[in-house]
């Protein structure tokens, strides 16, 4: 009994991506299949970065096609193809930066700052190109989180040259003051210094520019929506009430400015006591659920109150960079395929396409 086309794509149709939420025949990342003789060749192009689920998505397709009767050896490759995705109607995508993600809490001490150096570190580790910028002018620590230290340089005296730190490009403005140096300028300096950390910067063929803004939804935050071309958003909140109402603040600002919000990530979600094992919910329980449940919106991890998190930001050496293979690092990658395919299933950007029209007088 021969084998056709139509009954691999069938198969394949019944194969979840569940990063994306679909079969890989609606989410259109089927790229060929080819025959030869009794053997296929499958080609799989996932539109964002996925390293750490290829092997599992390949045995996947390999066990579901063998079910197949007559099918010889099958052949699959799976591969990353990164795309360009829209950003606000009256903006464009900078040059060298595919797509720009904004990470935002409604208010302070939720791991905000943390968990935007991780999530940028994952995506990394899933085979993208990263870079940072650090949008808190008032309290800056991606320097110290990415261990980096030093000044950066300008080869022509007009842009910089992004600090590098565990391989991700990044920009902040404790790179050009003092660790200890106050920043007591008002809300106008604060927003042209963000514009000009932004589009001075030497950025390198990005994939995701995660940009970690300050708590709240004030003027760098508006600055943000309205003159930085942003793909998405993701809102960071504990499971406490005094957080999540302050959280669908940021996410009901993203909403009016027309910026789609790719998620929700819950920190310090659950306490594990390192001495005897016990687990509490210090911060109370399944807030971030409940807040994706009423506003729509994904819930794309939660992550647990681990003191080795704290300590590893800290010393400069973050979590997903100092332990590669451990569940927590498992946890911001599995968070990180979430946030970039919820992105990939937006509109693209196809402004490329079009050529600039130059009407002369002749």
């Amino acid at each position: 009994m021969s084998i056709d086309k139509s009954q691999i794509e069938t198969k394949l149709g019944e194969i979840q991506d569940p990063n994306m939420e679909t079969d890989l025949v609606a989410s259109k990342a089927v790229k060929s299949i080819e025959q030869d003789g009794d053997n296929w060749k499958v080609e799989i192009q996932l539109g964002y970065p996925a390293a750490g689920y290829f092997e599992q998505l390949k045995q996947e397709i390999k066990t579901s096609l063998a079910g197949l009767e007559g099918i010889g050896e099958v052949d699959v490759r799976v591969s990353s193809q990164i795309k360009s995705h829209a950003v606000q109607q009256n903006l464009k995508p900078l040059e060298g930066i595919k797509n720009i993600i904004a990470v935002a809490s409604g208010k302070g001490g939720v791991g905000k700052s943390t968990t935007a150096v991780n999530l940028a570190l994952a995506l990394q580790a899933e085979g993208a190109k990263v870079g940072i910028l650090d949008a808190d002018i008032y309290g800056p620590s991606i320097p110290r989180m990415l261990g980096c230290q030093g000044q950066p340089e300008s080869t022509d005296g007009k842009s910089l040259e992004p600090m590098i730190g565990h391989g991700v490009q990044s920009m902040s403005i404790g790179y050009l003051v003092e660790e200890d140096t106050p920043m007591i300028w008002r809300g106008p300096m604060v927003t042209q210094a963000l514009e000009q950390l932004l589009n001075d910067t030497r950025w390198s063929d990005i994939d995701y520019l995660i940009i970690d803004l300050p708590p709240g939804t004030g003027d760098t935050q508006l600055t943000l929506a309205q003159r930085i071309p942003v793909s998405g958003a993701v809102i960071v909140t504990t499971p406490q009430d005094i957080a999540l109402l302050d959280a669908r603040k940021g996410l009901k600002m993203f909403e009016k400015v027309e910026v789609p919000v790719l998620g929700i990530i819950e920190n310090m979600s659950i306490h594990i006591c390192s001495q005897c094992g016990h687990s509490e919910h210090i911060f109370g329980e399944g807030g971030g659920a409940r807040m994706s449940e009423e506003h729509g919106v994904d819930l794309l991890g939660s992550l647990p109150l681990d003191i080795r998190i704290r300590e590893q930001a800290d010393s400069g050496n973050p979590t997903v960079a100092a332990m590669q293979d451990s569940q927590i690092s498992s946890i911001y990658r599995d968070i990180a395929r979430k946030t970039a395919a919820k992105l990939a299933t937006k509109a693209r950007d196809h402004s490329a396409a079009f050529p600039n029209i130059v009407i002369q007088n002749n």
